[in-house]
């Protein structure tokens, strides 16, 4: 990546015939933000992702937004990317499918940084931290929406800042624009701290992001980024916990589902059955979830569920048409067994195995969704495993109160009565605490012939060790 200044401005406008049209459809909207800027600092793909290069975002322009302290709005830089949308037209990154639906992924992100006393050009390392999000879209086709969070585990500019994690929102100024080749909405991201982070989960990312809005040293109403915030809102205000508490009570957790390191074993089998494909077993060659399965499990993360309407798990359809190919597809792909021959087997016992961060989420999963009418689903990072808990009210699942675990090749679901849920929670109560556990840690439900491990993560790094 490099530092240049774009052809825009005057010399753009004499050039508009020849700049693609989904590019100067943007730029339009971030001139009418900054008339003044017609030529901003941008960051650039040197060798761009449809030539073979390694970022998927062409440029990053960057702004300077002198805020507005009436409204309590301070001085910051603000960031958009160019490469999320269909910037072309032409097939060479997105395809095509007319001008009705979004523009490639239908939307680009932004960021507002926090101007330093004395700084004169914005820091770079913004666009760096966009081309990591736009490479997990690409990768796994998965799309933002607003009140999204990012798991990020570091600082996002690689200090020693507290602000190690993400929600998105939409963005408080840039409006979604129409493209010849579609729409293209604006996700702002937000840096926020642990707790924060973790109270999203637990409750739900648009409430903590409206915490946000109402505290000036957390970003204020644009949710403008300070790196040096040292400071949750909760050690800012701690009325604000109890606002969150009383969220987490009465509305329980919209958050459907994480990528997680998580496999399963299904132990009703011996391990010698050689029919038994063990596709969750660490070491074990998996078996590929079909495209079928994996639609249905990206609509649950994609999607979650509305308040106050009945939980359902999106249907298995007999065919769903894909709107682009799988950029982590395999060449064996071809060989999937189809859809319709993967059938659906019961089980009799089953062994959950989670490393550190998925097994803390347990207890959302159960207390914030399943006590709710809810489902949640872990979906591997490390493969096509996934795992759905499912309540008694969710329709859709093909686990049942008789069968309360089944496997769909190796996506797996477990129902869950509320009296099995309450057990659980008293039982799982230490890995709702901050404090690191002593790993591994074995849970162990006999009686119902169900048992959950709590692992290092080197196990999931390294399965053949």
């Amino acid at each position: 990546m490099d530092e240049v200044r774009p052809t825009t401005g005057a010399q753009a406008h004499g050039l508009a015939s020849i700049f693609p049209p989904g590019l100067q459809a943007i730029y339009g909207e971030c001139r009418r933000l900054y008339p003044e800027q017609a030529n901003p600092l941008q960051v650039t793909a040197i060798v761009k992702y449809w030539l073979g290069g390694p970022d998927p975002l062409d440029y990053i322009s960057m702004y300077r937004n002198i805020g507005n302290q009436p409204q309590d709005i301070q001085e910051h830089w603000h960031y958009v990317s160019f490469g999320l949308s269909d910037l072309y037209g032409d097939n060479r990154v997105h395809e095509f499918t007319g001008s009705d639906g979004p523009s490639g992924f239908g939307f680009e992100l932004t960021f507002r940084l926090k101007r330093e006393v004395g700084e004169t050009a914005p820091p770079t390392w913004p666009a760096e931290l966009m081309q990591g999000l736009a490479r997990y879209v690409f990768q796994s086709e998965n799309t933002f929406c607003s009140g999204d969070h990012v798991s990020w585990h570091s600082p996002l500019d690689n200090s020693e800042s507290r602000i190690q994690h993400m929600l998105l929102t939409e963005d408080p100024q840039i409006q979604p624009v129409q493209t010849p080749f579609g729409t293209v909405s604006f996700l702002q991201i937000v840096g926020v701290c642990t707790e924060e982070l973790q109270a999203a989960q637990q409750w739900n990312g648009q409430g903590i992001l409206e915490l946000l809005r109402g505290v000036h040293m957390a970003g204020g109403p644009w949710l403008i980024t300070d790196m040096r915030r040292g400071e949750t809102i909760f050690d800012i205000d701690p009325h604000l916990q109890e606002r969150v508490d009383q969220g987490i009570e009465t509305e329980g957790s919209n958050l459907s589902g994480v990528s997680a390191k998580c496999v399963w074993d299904d132990l009703s089998r011996p391990p010698e059955d050689e029919e038994d494909t063990r596709s969750i077993c660490i070491g074990a060659q998996p078996r590929r979830l079909s495209d079928k399965d994996t639609e249905q499990i990206r609509e649950v993360l994609r999607k979650g569920l509305e308040f106050n309407t009945k939980a359902a798990l999106p249907p298995i359809m007999a065919s769903l048409p894909r709107v682009r190919k799988d950029s982590l597809e395999s060449e064996s792909s071809a060989a999937i067994v189809p859809h319709e021959l993967v059938r659906t087997r019961q089980l009799e016992s089953v062994h959950l195995k989670f490393n550190q961060e998925s097994g803390t989420l347990l207890p959302l999963c159960l207390r914030g969704r399943l006590l709710h009418g809810r489902h949640f689903t872990y979906k591997s990072i490390n493969g096509d495993t996934a795992i759905t808990f499912v309540s008694t009210g969710v329709e859709g699942a093909f686990a049942t109160e008789e069968h309360p675990y089944a496997a769909h090749g190796p996506w797996l679901q477990i129902l869950l009565t509320e009296e099995f849920v309450e057990q659980m929670l008293g039982d799982l109560q230490e890995l709702n605490t901050r404090e690191e556990t002593k790993l591994p840690k074995e849970y162990s439900w006999p009686e119902k012939k169900l048992k959950i491990s709590v692992l290092p993560d080197s196990v999931f790094d390294n399965p053949l060790q």
